[in-house]
């Protein structure tokens, strides 16, 4: 089997890919274009060989097959024979070992490539009235996912420590940088739940190149920490969050701007194990920090009072309600990890090993970005924000869709194409500011014991009392 590498090759690959993505009913092919597949590739020095499971042709299953709520390894090749019996080619296998296989040998270096990529070029592309005060605003936030119980997993990622061997799942701890503006995963980062150097502000600490100088984070009060805060002012980072409940703010000390607004000085702390001698040393002494302080007197809030803390001191540039309503902002990093782990079923992940793990993890990041860039395509076709349109809405038209997309000839692409976008911004997120709903349940889950011990011992325990 020849390897593709010259640029002949990789027209082949592109022809081939653009069936195949159309045939597949996603209508990413114009977006996940030849030129960004062939750079991450390249970049990190990967080849491949032709064969019935290439890189492409497995890469396109394999975000189809997050996208589906059945999301299983069995659908994904059926489709696929079902695919090359309908184009007059040899019928693959429908045993599912070969793809999975192919799975194991996407490089993960390339998936994160793709992932920073495709939401790096939406977030440059956002028109410049997204942007706050002319700057660009990121948003970090973590979130814990859940992983197959199988011993690699658990090894890699612990489960709870206070559940009982044998009962829980692993759990992971992920983080993400969202863009503001239009809602695209910019970086990601997973570690263990807990551990030494296990936290958000760990996993922070791994992407701070997403961060450019003039940009603005936004973040929870566990990213309100003297060190993170130094580290991304020194790249010319100003940062906006909500005050540590470790801080206490005196509003009678500092220099006072106006009615609940001072500027403070918060010391250098004591340097930590992660950081080294020479990076702690070059910080500087002490920290110039802005307190805002809200007092809420709208019901439905949780606290009545929410101190902001930020880097940004120019009062006149920058007022206490700007800064505020900025903050509040913030809430769209819950919603688009709610996003992803409901809406795209990232939160029990179905792969048995750490490695396959994280490639299914940056699969989903990849098509969540896909559907935000097609969001965003709707929206500047329709002249309005990005944020107001639906992601549940998107990705039910898309799956809606995805029939018409394969069964048609590549002439109709455009004209779906425009169709799907006009559908798409017709469903919009309603504007519902400080909505007050009670955080409880109505329908009541089956009423099944809960497993309190392994199962093989609950299970040989059945065995006796049937035997008895």
């Amino acid at each position: 089997m020849g390897q593709f590498n010259g640029s002949s090759s990789w027209r082949q690959v592109e022809e081939f890919r653009r069936q195949f993505a159309q045939a597949d009913g996603l209508p990413f092919s114009e977006v996940l274009s030849q030129q960004c597949i062939q750079d991450a590739w390249q970049a990190e020095g990967c080849s491949f060989r032709e064969r019935v499971y290439s890189p492409w042709v497995t890469l396109w299953m394999f975000l189809s097959q997050v996208l589906t709520a059945d999301g299983s390894c069995r659908l994904a090749v059926a489709a696929l024979l079902a695919w090359r019996l309908s184009r007059g080619m040899r019928a693959c296998s429908a045993e599912t070992n070969s793809y999975c296989e192919a799975r194991a040998r996407l490089p993960e270096a390339c998936l994160q490539r793709l992932v920073r990529q495709t939401g790096g070029e939406l977030h440059q592309q956002a028109k410049p009235e997204r942007q706050w005060h002319g700057r660009s605003v990121k948003v970090f936030d973590g979130s814990t996912l859940t992983l197959p119980d199988t011993p690699e997993n658990q090894q890699a990622y612990p489960q709870h420590p206070k559940q009982l061997p044998g009962v829980g799942f692993p759990i992971m701890r992920i983080a993400a940088v969202f863009s503001l503006a239009v809602g695209a995963v910019l970086d990601a980062a997973f570690c263990r739940y807990a551990g030494k150097w296990q936290s958000e502000l760990g996993l922070l600490r791994q992407m701070l190149s997403a961060f450019l100088p003039g940009d603005v984070l936004l973040s929870d009060r566990f990213l309100c920490s003297w060190l993170e805060i130094a580290l991304l002012q020194k790249q010319g980072v100003d940062v906006v969050s909500r005050l540590h409940q470790g801080r206490r703010a005196d509003f009678r000390r500092g220099r006072r701007l106006g009615r609940d607004d001072h500027l403070v000085e918060w010391p250098k702390p004591r340097k930590p194990d992660w950081i080294d001698e020479a990076t702690y040393a070059a910080l500087p002494d002490i920290l110039r920090m802005r307190e805002v302080r809200l007092v809420g007197t709208r019901p439905g809030f949780r606290t009545q009072v929410v101190i902001v803390a930020t880097t940004l001191l120019d009062d006149e540039e920058f007022s206490a309600g700007e800064l505020t309503e900025l903050y509040r902002l913030r809430w769209h990093a819950e919603l688009d990890l709610r996003s992803l782990k409901q809406s795209m079923h990232l939160d029990d992940l179905r792969c048995k090993t750490p490695d396959m793990v994280h490639r299914e993890i940056w699969t989903h990041l990849l098509a969540y970005n896909l559907i935000r860039t097609v969001m965003a395509q709707a929206a500047a076709k329709h002249d309005i924000a990005p944020r107001t349109i639906s992601f549940n809405g998107t990705i039910q038209t898309l799956l809606a869709f995805q029939p018409k997309f394969a069964d048609g000839h590549r002439h109709d692409f455009h004209r779906l194409h425009a169709a799907l976008l006009d559908a798409i911004a017709t469903h919009r997120v309603g504007n519902r500011p400080d909505r007050i709903e009670p955080r409880t349940r109505k329908r009541r889950p089956k009423a099944y014991p809960l497993l309190m011990e392994p199962r093989h011992i609950a299970r040989k325990r059945l065995l006796i009392s049937h035997n008895d």
